[in-house]
């Protein structure tokens, strides 16, 4: 196996009807708004009139910098197909000469194209404008071309095949955008490409604001806290009003949520200190929003994503770190998946043949921005239709745990079925480890023993982590070994980077095979 797992801490392994009741809706984002009783859940004014119909978890959404790489790449794949089919027509056999125009011609053609924003999918970008863009991009890229070849390789440009070559690529480009256009329309009518935001201060900051994302659609007002929310209507410019900002830290609709903005004015800076003090705890982003006044507050407002917001709290997002952590899940999951399905095949066997029950579990747990998720697990303790059970974690020679189980949770393999979710996308293969729901710690929540227990939520959990490999595994049951863990979780959030997450892969089986202390 490529990869060993770490173990957060574990509690019964039931699946009640209650969380069986939420389902994969719940769970995905399909979930009608869950604050409002049923009587009201069908009023759209208090959806506001920029909510889609789903939401969607700030995870499975995508940037216009993320959407734009992919595409590009795409885009030099198939001119490095047609490079490849075109080459040999030139010179009768694959050559470095040969192929050295087509390759000075890729890189002209997606420069150009990048220069005239191309992969920009402006929001009200029509399909007619957005091919032109296509066809000037190709003519930026045709004047560049006939300076570089004729000057390099003067022959080039005259041959046939380059010809052709040119021409296939137009077309093939040309019908590809009109597929990524179409694609990007699609994703956004569905709020994928939408950012989501909240506004806290319910005054003419937050109208002004409302009003450019309204206009603009570069994002959505999903809704208004405000602590006099018991004095003022139930709206804001059509944006419904929430609750206070105590409502907000456990609002249910805070893990759809990408950026919450202060709206409060700058002039009033003790409540602005109180507000970004009492949200730190949020693993969301939270930004100020700043009035710059009358004359540059239109051109200011005319793009959401170019208001001024300057960030206070919260990680602001690393597109490309977060592509490359995509990718690495991706390669190296599915890899150990083909790899490990004898082994899990085995497993499920011995689990049937141990005990009645199911082979697998499902546990509720929190998962990136404070979502919660369903993890799966191979079974390791018998079930139990107890519901308080699930509160409490396991301890040494607990007599839940059965024989097949002492053996799976000793080597960790109980957890390999998360790479289902890693492969979803609803974790990581490293990062700090997913808790519980309610998970306590003595009679206590674990998550109210530490300010910054949200901020481990700031990254996707993962099957192993810093903490995991620090020692930080199993159990947390009291509040020193919880401060421990989350400092480990922030400084593995703070360091993240492709080399880090492989050295803690490399490093987590020596660390699980040679610990005989920690619960597992």
């Amino acid at each position: 196996m490529p990869l060993a797992l770490g173990r957060a801490p574990e509690t019964s392994q039931a699946e009640t009807p209650e969380l069986l009741a939420l389902g994969d809706a719940a769970l995905t984002g399909t979930l009608p708004f869950p604050d409002l009783p049923p009587a009201e859940r069908s009023r759209s004014d208090r959806r506001g009139p920029m909510r889609p119909a789903a939401l969607s978890p700030t995870r499975s959404r995508l940037t216009g910098w993320m959407l734009g790489a992919i595409f590009r790449a795409a885009d030099v794949a198939a001119l490095g197909a047609i490079a490849l089919a075109a080459a040999p027509l030139a010179s009768g056999a694959y050559s470095l000469a040969a192929l050295t125009p087509f390759v000075v011609g890729a890189l002209a053609l997606i420069w150009s194209l990048s220069t005239i924003h191309a992969y920009g999918f402006a929001q009200r970008e029509g399909l007619g404008r957005h091919l032109v863009k296509v066809a000037a991009g190709f003519g930026l890229a045709a004047l560049c071309l006939e300076f570089l070849l004729l000057g390099f390789h003067p022959a080039a440009i005259a041959q046939k095949p380059f010809a052709l070559w040119f021409l296939a690529s137009f077309l093939t480009l040309y019908a590809l955008h009109g597929v990524w256009w179409a694609m990007v329309r699609r994703w956004r009518a569905k709020g994928r490409l939408t950012p989501n935001i909240i506004v806290v201060g319910a005054n003419q900051n937050a109208e002004r604001l409302i009003a450019a994302a309204m206009r603009s659609g570069e994002a959505a007002v999903l809704g208004v806290f405000d602590d006099r929310a018991d004095r003022i209507r139930g709206d804001l410019a059509g944006v419904p009003l929430l609750g206070n900002t105590a409502t907000l830290l456990s609002h249910r609709i805070m893990p759809y949520v990408d950026r919450v903005v202060i709206t409060v004015p700058q002039n009033a800076q003790a409540r602005v200190r109180q507000l970004i003090e009492q949200l730190g705890v949020l693993p969301n982003e939270v930004m100020l929003f700043i009035d710059q006044g009358p004359a540059s507050r239109e051109a200011a407002l005319s793009r959401i994503t170019e208001a001024p917001l300057a960030p206070v709290s919260g990680a602001p997002s690393d597109e490309r770190r977060a592509l490359v952590k995509r990718a690495q899940d991706l390669i190296v999951g599915s890899t150990a998946v083909v790899l490990g399905m004898p082994l899990m095949l085995l497993i499920a066997l011995a689990i049937k043949l141990d005990s009645p029950g199911a082979v697998f579990f499902r546990q509720r747990r929190h998962g990136f921005n404070n979502e919660e998720i369903l993890v799966w697990k191979f079974r390791s303790m018998a079930p139990t239709a107890d519901p308080s059970a699930g509160m409490r974690q396991v301890s040494f020679g607990d007599d839940r745990v059965t024989r097949v189980g002492r053996v799976i949770r000793r080597t960790s393999l109980d957890e390999l079925p998360q790479l289902i979710n890693v492969l979803k996308g609803e974790m990581s293969l490293v990062g700090p480890r997913p808790h519980a729901v309610g998970m306590k710690t003595g009679k206590t929540e674990s998550a109210k023993l530490v300010a910054e227990y949200a901020h481990r939520h700031r990254l996707k959990p993962g099957m192993t982590g810093w903490a995991a490999i620090k020692g930080s595994r199993g159990p947390v049951d009291t509040p020193e070994l919880v401060k421990r863990r989350v400092a480990l979780d922030i400084e593995y959030i703070e360091r993240q980077s492709l080399m880090f997450d492989l050295m803690i892969m490399a490093q987590t089986i020596p660390c699980l095979l040679g610990d005989d202390d920690v619960v597992r």
